[in-house]
């Protein structure tokens, strides 16, 4: 079946490419599948999911993300022309913070609708594989909004970008260029900070960007009711869903971001169905904040998160911005597979302690110098200390920052404290702040990342990443956190020349 499967990519990228010829169409499109990475075969565990979900191999696509759960879904229409979930993909690092990209270098990765054509696939990524978001869309440019090549991209890595592992890319782009081979012109990306549930909402209520996230969750609405891909339009510096021309109107509406709307109507079967269902949201939504749902805190200055399934393979790993484990405890977690390799270069959002720090204030700190840095190493890990001191240094108790960019000669620095005012144990004080926190700790909060990823240029050398992993990579499994490729096999002792922090310097 893969040969099968790879033969015909190949004849389908020869029939474009001469139709283009012919045709002087796109040439963009040429890139779709240009070498062997972007050529890589659906496995054949998702062509089987496709059939019983009665899909076909080129049917369209739709791709929806969320940053709090740290998830990205690809939605496949079926046989009836509905769209049905096919997949969902933990996502391996995200940077920044929930809200949208606003300008050039804040580091934020998009929120809001997108729409992917061919020329946006990038096979040649110094991330593996590639494609452009195309922010910043109408409405982004309506409200001066800056940045350029954020990305969905391997490698794990991520400033202002959504960053997946190597084997999950090369996945999502083989779904893509199918879909574009079977006919679809361009298919549609809907990014969100969280599931827009009645919970969510009322979690975030008092968030500046809570305005712009109910104005996009009339598109998500719209799509919750109809399994359709909702036509997205832009009038008056907002987001319009499923415009349709007015009876009396001879002809359809012409839309301008920055212009008054159009007269325009919604078709009654779809706004009557977005009705019922924000009706219901909203009886949710006031009972929850009747009852004084406790708000989510803003961002303190952790820069954004991971899914816990990628938290829990990377020594000091934390979730960030994203949920932490559900009945899973990152221990638990580290047990079973994860979806893909992840880089020795990675680093997660650094843990918040404020909770701990705060409950555990009678006791005498020794503060330690802001410099005291060591760099990921695999080495084994000491076993001294007991349970308590191991404990301490996973949350990050009586340990250094965690970086992967290359330090300098002797960058790490010892601080010894005054013989008059000894610090207690890490054990001990651990144990204490444990045993005043017990049960209700709160792990939500992470301080800020050390490194992130750079913006991804245009058309970066493929040779950079095949210096260092294999050009192709296997499936990642069935789908779920706990299925998938291989594991991490532990972090590099430095950073190698071609890291994303040697490849790139730009910010996005």
């Amino acid at each position: 079946m893969n040969s099968r499967s790879l033969a015909r990519a190949l004849l389908a990228s020869v029939a474009l490419a001469a139709s283009i010829v012919l045709a002087g169409c796109d040439t963009d499109q040429v890139s779709l599948a240009t070498n062997a990475k972007a050529n890589q075969p659906v496995p054949p565990k998702l062509v089987a999911a496709m059939a019983e979900k009665d899909m076909d191999l080129n049917s369209p696509i739709l791709i929806r993300l969320f940053k709090q759960e740290a998830e990205l879904e690809i939605w496949k229409q079926n046989r009836s022309g509905r769209f049905a979930l096919l997949k969902t993909y933990p996502i391996c690092r995200w940077s920044g913070d929930l809200g949208p990209k606003v300008r050039e270098g804040d580091r934020q990765a998009p929120e809001g609708f997108y729409s992917i054509n061919p020329s946006q696939m990038n096979p040649q990524s110094a991330y593996y594989l590639s494609f452009n978001t195309g922010f910043p869309n109408a409405f982004d440019k309506a409200l001066g909004r800056t940045g350029s090549q954020l990305m969905v991209h391997g490698d794990c890595s991520s400033r202002g970008c959504y960053a997946m592992t190597d084997e999950q890319i090369a996945e999502i782009y083989s779904l893509g260029r199918e879909s574009f081979f079977g006919g679809q012109k361009a298919f549609q990306f809907q990014a969100y900070p969280f599931r827009m549930t009645p919970v969510n909402m009322a979690k975030h209520r008092n968030n500046p960007n809570m305005a712009f996230w109910k104005m996009i969750k009339e598109g998500y609405d719209h799509f919750e009711v109809t399994r359709q891909e909702p036509k997205v339009d832009f009038c008056e510096k907002k987001y319009v869903f499923d415009a349709a021309k007015a009876p009396d109107a001879k002809r359809d509406p012409v839309f301008d971001a920055s212009a008054k709307c159009p007269a325009y109507v919604i078709p009654e079967e779809i706004a009557s169905a977005v009705r019922e269902k924000q009706e219901r949201d909203e009886a949710e939504y006031n009972k929850l904040v009747a009852k004084n749902i406790p708000v989510a805190r803003l961002n303190t200055g952790i820069d954004g998160g991971m899914n816990k399934i990628f938290a829990a393979k990377i020594p000091e790993g934390s979730t960030g911005l994203s949920e932490g484990a559900e009945g899973n405890t990152l221990q638990m977690l580290a047990m079973a597979k994860a979806p893909g390799t992840i880089p020795g270069t990675v680093n997660p959002p650094k843990p918040n302690l404020e909770p701990v720090a705060s409950a555990a204030q009678e006791e005498p700190v020794v503060g330690a110098s802001a410099t005291n840095t060591r760099v990921a190493s695999a080495a084994a890990p000491e076993k001294s200390g007991g349970f308590f001191s191991n404990l301490g240094r996973k949350m990050g108790f009586g340990t250094a920052d965690t970086t992967a960019t290359t330090p300098p000669p002797q960058a790490t620095a010892s601080v010894t404290p005054s013989p008059a005012a000894a610090a207690p144990s890490t054990a001990s004080k651990l144990k204490a702040a444990v045993t005043k926190l017990m049960p209700g700790h709160d792990k939500s909060k992470d301080a800020p990342a050390v490194a992130a990823k750079p913006a991804e240029p245009a058309k970066p050398a493929e040779t950079k990443v095949a210096a260092t992993r294999p050009a192709l990579k296997p499936s990642v499994g069935n789908g779920d956190a706990t299925s998938g490729g291989g594991q991490l096999a532990g972090a590099a002792p430095v950073v190698s020349s071609n890291s994303f922090d040697s490849r790139f310097s730009a910010v996005k």
